[in-house]
């Protein structure tokens, strides 16, 4: 709940201030009206900025890693008791 509330204060500041500038004559209302648009991509480009930096500093779990591959075959163990055909390894 806590997390709407700030997303919810930070949509109502920048629609403030972008009906501010819309009443003020400070910057051209053609450029006015774009600001949303401009305010999304921006977004969209930070968002992705943020993915490929987490991708790139992608922490490498090497037990974690074993844990899996005992799961695995536990889990192939399991379905073929049952009759699974889970191919060749």
């Amino acid at each position: 709940m806590k997390q709407i509330v700030k997303i919810l204060t930070l949509l109502l500041a920048v629609s403030a201030v972008w009906i501010g500038l819309l009443q003020t004559s400070t910057i051209p209302e053609s450029y006015t009206w774009l600001l949303p648009l401009y305010l999304i991509v921006s977004l969209g480009c930070y968002g992705l900025l943020m993915v490929g930096i987490d991708l790139m500093n992608f922490p490498t779990c090497p037990q974690e890693a074993l844990f899996l591959q005992q799961d695995i075959v536990e889990a192939r163990e399991f379905l073929k008791k049952k009759g699974v055909d889970v191919g060749s390894d």
